[in-house]
Formats: C-alpha cells, sequence, structure tokens
C-alpha cells in the first residue's frame, strides 16, 4: 500500500473540474472495478492522452478519494488489465475541507492499439470520443497495427485510392459503404484501402455520434 501524500491544489483542480468532462478528462467518483479503469486508459492512450479525475462525482462535487486503495486499483488497471501495460502518472491534490482528489494522466501510446481485458476475459481496444469510450472498430485497429510499417514509404496513389480522397475533398467525411459504392469496388478493398491511408497518416477516422468515417488527417 502506499500513502496518500498530497499537494495543495484547491484552485488548480476546481479549473480543471469547470471543464467538464472531455476528449482528454474524465470525472470517476470511486474505483470500484479496475477493469472498467482499464477501458479510460485505453481510450485515452489510443488518442492523445488524457486523464482521469478520481474522487469527483460525474455533476462536478468533489467527493474525494476513500484511500491509497485507489492508487493501487489504478496501477493494477494500467499494468494487469491494459496489453501492452501502461505508465500511469499519479498526483494526489489536497482540496477544500481537505478532500484528496487524484489526478491519473495517461500519455498517448506509441504502440496502439492498447487493448484492456473485458470481464469475459476478451482484450478490446477501445478510443476516447468527447466524453465517451467509443469500443474502436477492427478498420481503425488495423491501421494503427499497419502504422509503424507505413513510415517513410513513398505515396503511389491507386485511381482507387485517389477516388477515396477526392471524395473526402469534397464532401469532408464518408463512411466506408459510400466509398466502396462510388468507386464501384468491394467493401473488402474498400477497407484495405482505408487502413493503408490512415496508417500513412494521410486520412483518419471521425466519430460522428453513430459510425466511424473517414476524413482528411488536417480536418480532423
Amino acid at each position: 500500500m502506499k500513502d496518500i501524500k498530497a499537494i495543495k491544489g484547491k484552485f488548480y483542480i476546481q479549473r480543471l473540474i469547470e471543464e467538464g468532462e472531455h476528449e482528454h478528462q474524465d470525472f470517476k467518483f470511486a474505483i470500484s472495478d479496475a477493469r472498467k479503469i482499464a477501458r479510460s486508459i485505453s481510450a485515452f492512450a489510443n488518442n492523445d492522452g488524457g486523464h482521469l479525475l478520481i474522487g469527483v462525482k460525474d455533476n462536478g462535487n468533489i467527493a474525494g478519494v476513500r484511500n491509497e486503495e485507489d492508487i493501487y486499483m489504478i496501477e493494477q488497471a494500467a499494468q494487469m488489465y491494459c496489453r501492452p501495460p501502461q505508465n500511469v502518472d499519479i498526483t494526489a491534490f489536497k482540496t477544500e475541507g481537505g478532500a484528496i482528489v487524484l489526478r491519473a494522466t495517461i500519455t498517448k501510446s506509441a504502440s496502439r492499439p492498447v487493448k484492456c481485458q473485458e470481464p469475459d476475459g476478451s482484450w478490446k481496444a477501445y478510443y476516447r470520443v468527447k466524453d465517451e469510450n467509443i469500443l474502436a472498430p477492427g478498420i481503425m485497429i488495423r491501421a494503427w497495427q499497419q502504422q509503424k510499417n507505413s513510415r517513410g514509404q513513398l505515396l503511389s496513389l491507386s485511381p482507387a485510392e485517389s477516388h477515396l480522397l477526392q471524395m473526402i475533398e469534397s464532401d469532408k467525411v464518408v463512411s466506408i459503404d459510400d466509398y466502396a459504392h462510388s468507386a464501384h469496388i468491394s467493401l473488402t478493398t474498400a477497407q484495405d484501402i482505408a487502413v493503408k491511408l490512415a496508417a500513412m497518416d494521410i486520412i483518419t477516422f471521425h466519430y460522428n455520434g453513430s459510425q466511424f468515417l473517414l476524413t482528411h488527417t488536417a480536418d480532423e
């Protein structure tokens, strides 16, 4: 067990709380399940990082953490229930009334996807969108896996690949199904092309509230 050594942070924590929950910040009233915390760690690590404020209710009210057990649970989530294991920087802040809030900072992973173990034993990758942890689609996971091999490749576009970029240029966001239909190619071929261009960081994925669409990386 670790003793919680808190630094003064009343005004700093209040400023963070005033921002609300967003793409890089999540509130957690308490930690009862390390696997649930692992989902948040996966989601932040697969995006551009973020932090959890432990001891803060969804409405922004400060409840404080119970004891040092919460620190252990966060570390357990990052090391045991994330693959590859993640390093989480934990800082304790003393707020008004002596309540302690933990800030658990997760950085963007250099090796995506970061998967977390579900209660049924399966491993799944999440992605942070606004204030939600969304299950990452298979096509996004494939692009992450290919990313290392795509660095430094010379870009030579096929007619079908150029067609996708032209569609995005015109419509800003494009679904895989619409692209396959417009380019007169199979869905599998459309997915393969999207994976290739995403791995090369030419296009990226945009969540519209119900599905992931394709867009230019610069537009995201």
